[in-house]
């Protein structure tokens, strides 16, 4: 327990003392004080016994009783000895002797136990078994937290649902009311084909989500509370609504839009695929996230395994132009399946009229001419569906039951399978760093290591510690208001709170769980951001100016800061940013050093932040900007009290000119961390600094470090303001005058006076103690002494120069380039994202180019490059996903703290993440770039052109304009939401639109007239006509022997002249034109022709 009041420490019956993993009392609470009075130490007076045990472990904190100074044990190992030969130990021996004697661990009590432990289990639940309730027991109460977290975050439920139908409309709108002829069925085709595409690819969110959960299962599963398996089936199964109804948003919409197979059956088998393969896809990414440690390593084989997918559906790349080395794919591939089977489902049985044939001549005989469409017989004049998906793709109609088991075997396999570090500069790494020298409690290593002092680092010569700033102004209040709205009403949080704090006091703010200490502290630091305040704020009489929040430390209950860096790097941030910019960068260097000493920081000032709770052990280097750094994975980063320190030092090396406001800086650690604190608060109060401090019920000793104390009433009203005095007794003897029961020596001032108030748990006040406050003589001397601290300094004026008044200390280029310093820094410290950015990068691009290798310039060969192109983007959605964790990594620190205190703008911390994405941006562009360009074979293309080096040169500026847009589009979306979840699926509906709209699904000319904006709107539909028109144009199209048209020319007439006309009009070529039986024609001609489909050209 931390910081256990009397009455709870008075609960227990026994209580352990443990000293550097040494045993030194077991036995009685009752007889603990008394055994260590009797050893020679003193309990202070008010001191719990808690408190007191916990002081014989700190040599600072410990009390030797007068004549027992060379008597008393020291260390550890002394303390143990006494213990061993105690009269206290020996008696429990007997006790344990006794217990054993009576309950032998092979006697009749282990049999009872474990019948009394198997009696609590469940009945399914075996012996054996470390849980106590069955496997279904434990999914049905994950499924009723999992549906309790679905109704707590219903935004993101609204948002992905709401998503999936925007796209739905959207594409439902584009192909509205497809004809039934065969102009419609490569329509129908690409409109499947996204369909299926967006149905899987929807669930790749999910592997952030199983990131956020991950830890939190791993530890209930530590506790044996529920396996493991029991939260993945139940998470399946809380996620089928919003699978369902994500499923019925996208899919009805769109099939009745767009006028598919208008029949019962093929609706449902629909349907059907839709919900079978989103449900697939989510098993396959919940599968590629538990075999990664990290959000970063999970993202890349996930995009790579997508984009196999999405590639060997058989429509990108039809089956037989896929490489033979990675034709397996197609195999495992389950929207492969489910791509055959939509399609199959909407061709089969079914013959569409041919619209327009080739040659388009009025007085063509139907052997003289044929359908455009591949399928159509010589002389039909339609297409039979069956033949047309048996020779583009062949597909079969018999395959789509077989494909239904198969999914669920996919589903079934999939749900088994679903089934760092503190860091010194070199030279100051901790000589030994072992498990055994490690607290259990804490996780963290013993501060056994004494500090090096470092070349460049100390601080000059002459330079002392009485150069900490001391506060020259007196911070006031008066008749503080502050009301906020609820559901319409007028709520008052704080009513007329006032009071002072001056230059060397330390005051505190106490009061009854909420009534309002934390948001008087706001109010007064100028934090909050909604509401209503009134009343007087002033410094030195004067109202607070734009520069109060610099000019004022606030050390907040959270110890937010950068994990990356070091103790002093993060200290010499705050200073060089909120320090007046007049002040050099050595003077702002040596205070640091100041504040390191002052905080007694000196022996971890190089350690690197950390994370609590991550990493393991291992030693590595990492190379900083300058200079080297050597990296000791411990089990944590800095402890409690180390980052503690370091939130008050932030502060502090900012250099505040009127005072320091702290939030509950005890709370949430041991007597001893607390007392650290609280007497480090108080060094720095004599040292001339004005603080005040929200503390919740402190103990006697700690709460004696204060000068002056605020206590507040239920809905804020004043309580209390004045000095505590020695021993309490200004405090307690105000309270004694208006009929409060007397504090006892041994009570605890600050749990009596909380008691007497009504604050304290049961208890009740005896009579309305602001209304007795506001009547008292000590209330009418606290505005005598408001008047005249404002009227009294007020009329010496203001002498601030513009500078001082200033919203910022730093001007902007030097915001930036501490800023961009920063986090460059915490990127090179944290290599995993660029790891993952390049390898996915690269790995994505090599495999594209792989797959699409040499791709030749036939039809399907120019449509295999243009998707290649189109593959290429859509790893877009993955880069933003990598990015936008980074991003909110950096926003919370500067939400938190950064912009609160007017470190730097917010132009400067967006600018900042933009530029740090640059030089990784452009590196992931060069490894994007010869996979891609050179694999897929558009180099050729440029060889008759005779422009090889300049296509290839704006190839990759191309490339790397691609890769900004892609960090600038993440941080843009990120920005306004408050999760990277929702982030992403704003990011992910955002892409689709761009994607829909770039001119590869659906060409402009295809459009609806209202969607045709939407095609110049799109960022994508430039990098699309820049990419086709830089790799294909100015080439000859040679038609394989598949895509030819065939038919016979009129009369015996020449193939040549017969299309002649034909091809004037309409382009094309003919590939045997002297020949009179069987023409041969080819659509297209040139490149240039085939870009002209989509609206580009080279010249654009």
């Amino acid at each position: 327990m931390y910081q256990a009041s009397q009455p709870a420490y008075n609960v227990f019956d026994k209580v352990a003392v443990l000293y550097k993993g040494r045993q030194i009392y077991f036995g009685s609470t009752a007889l603990a004080k008394q055994y260590f009075v009797d050893m020679g130490y003193r309990c202070p007076d008010r001191q719990t016994t808690a408190d007191f045990l916990t002081s014989l472990t700190n040599p600072a904190e410990r009390v030797v009783r007068e004549g027992f100074e060379n008597r008393v044990p020291r260390t550890p190992d002394e303390f143990a000895t006494v213990w061993k030969g105690s009269d206290v130990r020996a008696s429990l021996m007997e006790e344990i002797f006794a217990f054993e004697e009576e309950h032998p661990l092979d006697g009749s009590g282990e049999e009872k136990f474990v019948a009394t432990r198997q009696a609590h289990k469940a009945s399914l639940v075996t012996p054996q078994s470390p849980y106590t309730i069955s496997m279904p027991m434990q999914i049905w109460l994950c499924m009723t937290r999992g549906y309790q977290r679905l109704l707590g975050d219903w935004l993101f439920f609204v948002v992905t649902v709401g998503g999936n139908l925007v796209i739905s409309l959207v594409l439902g709108s584009i192909f509205f009311d497809l004809p039934s002829d065969a102009s419609s069925m490569n329509s129908r085709c690409i409109l499947l084909f996204f369909a299926i595409l967006f149905n899987g690819l929807s669930s790749a969110l999910e592997i952030l989500t199983l990131y956020v959960q991950r830890p939190i299962v791993e530890k209930h599963a530590r506790y044996a509370l529920y396996h493991p398996a029991s939260e993945a089936i139940s998470s399946t199964i809380c996620d089928l609504p919003s699978k369902i109804l994500s499923t019925l948003a996208f899919n009805i919409p769109l099939y009745f839009m767009a006028k598919l197979r208008q029949e019962a059956d093929a609706f449902f088998i629909f349907l059907l695929f839709g919900f079978t393969t989103t449900l697939s896809m989510s098993m396959i990414i919940r599968t590629i996230g538990q075999t990664s440690r990290t959000i970063h390593q999970a993202l890349t084989p996930a995009a790579i395994f997508i984009l196999s997918l999405v590639i060997y559906t058989g429509f990108i790349l039809p089956t037989r132009d896929m490489k033979g080395w990675l034709r397996w794919i197609n195999y495992i591939n389950p929207i492969a399946y489910a791509f055959e089977s939509l399609v199959a489902n909407e061709f089969n049985g079914r013959q569409f009229p041919c619209p327009s044939f080739v040659p388009a001549y009025p007085n063509a005989a139907p052997n003289e001419r044929t359908c455009s469409v591949a399928g159509a017989a010589p002389g039909a004049d339609f297409v039979d569906g069956d033949f047309y998906i048996n020779a583009t793709f062949s597909y079969y109609k018999s395959h789509i039951w077989r494909y239904v088991l198969l999914f669920w075997m996919f589903l079934r396999l999939h749900r088994l399978l679903h089934g760092e570090v503190l860091i010194f500069r070199r030279g100051h790494s901790v000589p030994t760093l072992s498990k055994n020298s490690s607290d259990e409690e804490t996780g963290q290593p013993e501060r056994v290591y004494q500090h090096e002092k470092s070349e460049g680092h100390a601080p000059q010569s002459g330079v002392k510690q009485s150069a900490i700033h001391k506060s020259q102004s007196v911070f006031h209040w008066k008749d503080v208001c502050y009301d906020i709205s609820i559901k319409g009403n007028n709520r008052r949080i704080l009513d007329k709170a006032s009071g002072w704090v001056k230059p060397g006091t330390l005051t505190a703010l106490m009061g009854s769980t909420g009534a309002g200490k934390t948001t008087l502290l706001d109010v007064l630091a100028n934090r909050v951001t909604m509401g209503v305040v009134t009343g007087d704020i002033l410094v030195n009489g004067v109202l607070r100016d734009q520069s109060f929040q610099r000019k004022a430390g606030y050390v907040q209950q959270q110890d937010i800061h950068l994990e990356t860096s070091t103790v002093r790097e993060a200290l010499r941030f705050s200073a060089m940013l909120r320090q007046p910019a007049a002040v050099s960068k050595q003077e702002k260097y040596d205070y640091v050093e100041e504040v390191i000493g002052l905080l007694e920081m000196e022996a971890y000032a190089d350690a690197i932040v950390g994370v609590p709770g991550e990493g393991k052990s291992s030693t590595g280097l990492c190379t900083s900007f300058s200079r080297t750094v050597k990296l000791i994975r411990t089990t944590t980063g800095l402890n409690v009290e180390q980052r503690k320190r370091l939130t008050i030092g932030v502060e502090l090396a900012a250099k505040p000119d009127l005072l320091l406001f702290l939030d509950e800086p005890t709370s949430g650690l041991d007597s001893q961390t607390a007392w650290s604190i609280s007497s480090l608060i108080r060094k720095l109060s004599e040292k001339g600094q004005a603080i005040l401090v929200t503390i919740h019920q402190p103990s006697a000793l700690l709460f004696q470090q204060f000068d002056r104390l605020l206590l507040l009433a239920h809905g804020g009203k004043t309580v209390y303001f004045g000095d505590i005095g020695e021993n309490s007794r200004v405090l307690t003897s105000y309270f004694e005058q208006y009929g409060a029961t007397p504090c006892g020596q041994d009570e605890n001032p600050a749990e009596w006076m909380l008691k007497v108030i009504g604050a304290a748990p049961g208890a009740k006040a005896e009579r309305d103690w602001p209304e007795t406050w506001k009547e008292s003589h000590e209330c009418a001397e606290m505005r005598r002494e408001l008047e005249r601290l404002e009227q009294g300094v007020a009329a010496n004026g203001s002498t601030s120069s513009p500078d001082e008044m200033s919203t910022y200390a730093a001007p902007f280029h030097v915001q930036l380039a501490l800023c961009t310093e920063l986090v460059f820094q915490q990127y090179w410290r944290t290599p995993s994202y660029i790891y993952s950015k390049l390898i996915l990068s690269g790995g994505t691009s090599l495999f594209i180019g792989v797959s699409f290798y040499n791709s030749p310039l036939t039809m399907q060969g120019l449509q295999s490059q243009m998707f290649s192109i189109f593959m290429l983007l859509v790893v877009f959605a993955f880069l933003v996903y990598q990015t936008m964790p980074n991003f909110i990594l950096q926003r919370e620190q500067y939400e938190a703290r950064e912009r609160a205190s007017r470190a730097y703008s917010w132009y400067v911390f967006v600018l900042v993440n933009i530029i740090v994405e640059l030089p990784w941006n452009t590196l992931a562009a060069i490894v994007i770039f010869f996979p891609f360009y050179y694999l897929v074979g558009m180099y050729r293309n440029a060889i008759p052109t005779d422009a090889v080096t300049e296509r290839g040169g704006l190839m990759f500026l191309l490339i790397w304009a691609f890769m900004l847009f892609e960090s600038t589009f993440a941080d843009m979306v990120v920005a306004g939401v408050p999760t990277a979840e929702i982030g992403a699926t704003l990011s992910l509906l955002l892409f689709a639109l761009c994607l829909i709209f770039c001119g590869v699904i659906v060409p402009v000319n295809a459009l609806p007239g209202f969607w045709k904006f939407m095609y110049r709107v799109s960022p994508l539909t430039y990098r699309v006509e820049g990419l086709l028109s830089t790799g294909l144009a100015h080439n000859k199209v040679n038609c394989s022997q598949l895509e030819l048209l065939q038919f016979s020319p009129a009369n015996g007439t020449a193939c040549g002249d017969y299309m002649a006309p034909y091809m004037q009009m309409a382009g094309g070529s003919v590939f045997n034109a002297n020949s009179t039986d069987i023409c041969q024609f080819c659509p297209l001609a040139t490149t240039d022709a085939f870009l002209t489909t989509i609206s580009t050209s080279y010249g654009r």
